[in-house]
């Protein structure tokens, strides 16, 4: 069994791999083991990842049946791993992989869980928008420890290995449960690098998925929400019944029935429909994990020999 296990979810990274071999060996060294798992991409990161697997000992390179999302493709590496305990880290070499060292030494003194947090990012105007607005929500109505910068990268014992992998969540966030998981954490913190080669995978759409997975997979607060509403248009429906009624009774002032007809209508209408787009996303949720389907499904492992 090897001391630690470095896992890495691949999409679309074939520009950064080669440097990224040479940054893992650098910092994990000979003994650790290395698990790549190629999220189905449509350049050559697969090729690479085979021919490094075949070469370098303790490497294996598993690729998904389709694209699952590189968070389901951490868990796929996650299951593989064979470590005492186990490294998450991204492709892109926006997170440092020579911090590795530092959050192994933690874990040796006896902390569970590692988290790599980020107290700055050079990134866009428009993603560190993105990111102070999701976090701040994330830790106001979810995870009051969730660091401010969020993290990904992050080391976790074989006991916490163990329990990600047999939760197997659909529609959740990895960094969400391992929070959700508890056990004893440390924080170290880093500035997340530029991208320096290819393209971000990150679109718009991923970015609000992960948000709304984020929030209905572990906070009840959009049902709350939804109720407040709901009582806040019955008091406002009935307050609105209690003025017509004495405007008509007390004044004698004509009601125009059409308009007021419209307006309550639109007015219950739109409430209703937010409601129901609330409760439906919970309840598609439920059903797709009754339906008890794969989280994910191998297609190919390329092991080296050991």
């Amino acid at each position: 069994m090897p001391e630690l296990s470095i896992v890495v979810p691949v999409f679309n990274n074939s520009a950064n791999l080669p440097d990224l071999f040479a940054a893992l060996e650098k910092a994990a060294g000979p003994d650790a083991e290395f698990i790549f798992v190629d999220d189905r991409s449509r350049d050559d990161s697969w090729a690479q990842l085979q021919a490094y697997a075949k070469k370098r000992p303790r490497t294996q390179a598993v690729r998904l049946s389709r694209n699952f999302g590189s968070f389901t493709a951490c868990v796929a590496g996650l299951s593989r791993a064979r470590g005492k305990a186990a490294v998450l880290i991204s492709a892109d070499l926006q997170d440092p992989p020579e911090l590795i060292p530092e959050l192994a030494a933690h874990w040796k003194s006896g902390r569970q869980v590692v988290l790599a947090a980020r107290k700055d990012r050079e990134d866009s105007g428009g993603s560190k928008l993105f990111s102070a607005v999701y976090y701040w929500i994330l830790r106001r109505f979810v995870f009051p420890e969730m660091p401010s910068g969020g993290f990904d990268f992050v080391l976790i014992d074989r006991v916490v290995i163990d329990a990600v992998v047999a939760a197997a969540e659909k529609n959740t966030t990895l960094m969400g449960l391992i929070l959700w998981l508890g056990f004893d954490r440390e924080i170290i913190y880093y500035t997340r690098r530029r991208r320096e080669k290819g393209a971000s995978m990150w679109t718009l759409r991923k970015k609000v998925k992960y948000f709304i997975d984020s929030i209905l997979a572990f906070s009840y607060f959009p049902i709350r929400v939804v109720q407040g509403f709901g009582f806040l248009v019955a008091l406002g429906g009935f307050a609105y019944a209690l003025l017509l009624i004495a405007m008509k009774l007390i004044s004698g002032i004509p009601i125009p029935g059409w308009t007021a007809m419209m307006v309550v209508t639109l007015l219950l209408g739109g409430g209703n429909f937010l409601v129901l787009g609330v409760i439906g996303e919970y309840i598609w949720r439920i059903l797709d994990e009754v339906k008890r389907r794969p989280l994910f499904v191998v297609d190919t492992i390329v092991e080296s020999p050991r």
